[in-house]
C-alpha cells in the first residue's frame, strides 16, 4: 500500500497510540479557496479528526485548517467535513473493512505530493487500555536494548 511520500505537514501521533493500524490508503482532499495556502503554511491539526463513508464517498471530519490570514470573505469554515478523493475499488474495500466491528478510519497524516495535498488514511482497530500499556512496555524495552548495544560499542 502507498506510504506518505513528500513533505509531511501534519501528523496524528495519537492515532497510532489509540488504534492498531492494519492498512493505509492515500487520498486526495477537495479543498475550497484559501485552504491550500493554510495547509502549505502548516496551519492544520488532525488531533480529533476521523473519516466516515457516506453514500459511497469518504469524508474527513474535524480536521482543523486555520483560516488564511491574508484571506478575506472567501475564508472557509475551519472544521467543515472535507471530501476525500479515492478510487471506487478502494472505497469499496474500505466499506468492507469498516463494517467489521471495532474498525475505524483514521487520518494519520497530511502531506504535499507533487504539489497536491494528500491524506494518509489508516484502517485500524481501537486499542484497549492494556494494549496501550503493552505497546509502551515493548517500546521501553526496545529503547533499553538499543541503549545497551550502543553503550557496548563504545
Amino acid at each position: 500500500m502507498p506510504r506518505g511520500h513528500g513533505k509531511t505537514l501534519a501528523q496524528n501521533k495519537k492515532a497510532r497510540h489509540d488504534f492498531a493500524i492494519e492498512e493505509t490508503f492515500e487520498a486526495g482532499i477537495v479543498l475550497q479557496g484559501t485552504e491550500i495556502k493554510s495547509i502549505r503554511n502548516g496551519r492544520l491539526n488532525l488531533k480529533d479528526s476521523f473519516a466516515r463513508i457516506n453514500k459511497g464517498e469518504v469524508y474527513v471530519h474535524n480536521m482543523h485548517i486555520s483560516p488564511y490570514e491574508q484571506g478575506n470573505i472567501f475564508n472557509h469554515d475551519p472544521t467543515r467535513a472535507r471530501k476525500l478523493l479515492m478510487h471506487r475499488k478502494e472505497i469499496n474495500q474500505l466499506i468492507g473493512q469498516t463494517q467489521q466491528k471495532g474498525y475505524s478510519l483514521v487520518p494519520l497524516k497530511v502531506y504535499i505530493k507533487n504539489g497536491v495535498a494528500k491524506v494518509l488514511l489508516g484502517v485500524g482497530r481501537g486499542k484497549k487500555k492494556y494494549d496501550k500499556r503493552e505497546d509502551l512496555k515493548r517500546k521501553q524495552q526496545k529503547r533499553e536494548i538499543d541503549r545497551a548495544i550502543k553503550d557496548s560499542l563504545r
